[in-house]
């Protein structure tokens, strides 16, 4: 998959910018606040609708404005007949969103994902060493959801059961409580399921992110396994079962899918307490990439990867090891910095790179 082309009308700082991007390498240099991390960041909307800066949609709209439009045509080459494909966003500032793919309304942003999958490498991305679970969870989830077209409709399930289960737990009458054991059963059925996808999908990734590690030149052995959110000794229903009086309690399920988790070690050690920033970006890159790779495997598609000031925390050797497996990949790739000298030698000498000057909130090709 790739844009061929990218329109971005009153959003944020750009007020309207056409661009047609290269399939390969596309390097967005400018000051600071000139619109760089903008671009990436439309990119990413158009991908899921909705925002990796911000939650708030007033936020987002350029001031002054009634709403923002996001226009792109994405090549699909899987696509025989209709290669490519239009899709567009717009949302105004009581938050009503429209989406269109193909020129027809879409179900859900869930078919912009499956469209156009996005990979974002950002300061945020060290999040999955050092935020909370449901980070990594969410890591985890982005990957089945691409390669297993079961996964959706029973993540949507178990979500319906546990916000039931939680909703008897915390509110529940004593002649509802005994609806737990119906919610208990449907919860249990989805959280194996899902459970067994997860495991089988972080299974796959181990030798990709091993692979993709190697090639950083990380020296440092890194450790990933999944944790299913409860014992392996027990079922989920009889876990449930279990803890019911304690669930009861608390007012919520304490365990469950919901507590799925990807642990990141260093010699059992979390590795976000052994490694430097500069290892730390490694591994978290090295993730992200190997997801790359394994999408591609498993499916055919490729990813668009937005790296928001590559530069940063990577000391220049690292930078051309990063650039280099960008390159084996054959993706499309935005990359913003605030020099393009450190970036552009990156690249081997037939690597397709197209440079663009965002300065005010125009972006001009060089």
């Amino acid at each position: 998959m790739s844009l061929r082309r990218l329109d971005i009308a009153q959003f944020r700082n750009l007020a309207r910018i056409s661009i047609r991007p290269d399939a390969g390498i596309n390097l967005l240099t400018g000051d600071n606040g000139a619109g760089k991390t903008s671009v990436l960041e439309a990119i990413s909307v158009l991908s899921s609708g909705r925002s990796f800066r911000s939650g708030r949609t007033p936020a987002i709209i350029q001031f002054e404005q009634p709403s923002y439009t996001l226009f792109a045509e994405i090549f699909n080459p899987n696509l025989q007949t209709q290669p490519i494909v239009p899709i567009g966003i717009s949302r105004d500032r009581a938050g009503e969103q429209q989406i269109r793919i193909a020129g027809q309304q879409a179900r859900s942003a869930a078919q912009l994902a499956e469209l156009l999958p996005v990979q974002i490498i950002n300061a945020d991305s060290f999040q999955l060493l050092e935020g909370s679970p449901k980070v990594r969870r969410q890591f985890i989830d982005w990957g089945v959801f691409h390669v297993e077209h079961r996964f959706f409709p029973v993540w949507q399930a178990s979500q319906k059961a546990l916000k039931q289960r939680n909703k008897l737990l915390k509110y529940g009458k004593m002649q509802a409580i005994q609806q737990l054991d119906i919610w208990d059963q449907s919860l249990a059925q989805y959280a194996e399921q899902l459970a067994l996808q997860r495991a089988d999908y972080v299974e796959q990734l181990i030798p990709e992110f091993n692979r993709t590690l190697s090639e950083l030149n990380l020296s440092e052995r890194i450790e990933l396994s999944y944790y299913r959110g409860w014992d392996s000794d027990i079922d989920c229903f009889s876990m449930l079962q279990e803890s019911r009086q304690k669930d009861l309690e608390q007012g919520f399920t304490q365990s469950g899918p919901h507590r799925a988790d990807l642990r990141i070690r260093v010699n059992r050690l979390m590795a976000v307490d052994v490694l430097s920033r500069g290892q730390q970006k490694l591994v978290v890159c090295a993730l992200l990439l190997a997801q790359g790779r394994l999408l591609q495997k498993l499916t055919g598609k490729q990813c668009v990867y937005l790296v928001d000031d590559l530069p940063a925390e990577l000391d220049g050797e690292h930078r051309k090891y990063l650039c280099r497996v960008l390159e084996q990949m054959q993706c499309q790739v935005f990359i913003t910095s605030v020099e393009s000298d450190s970036l552009i030698n990156c690249w081997s000498e037939h690597t397709p790179l197209t440079v663009f000057h965002v300065k005010h909130g125009e972006v001009r090709e060089q």
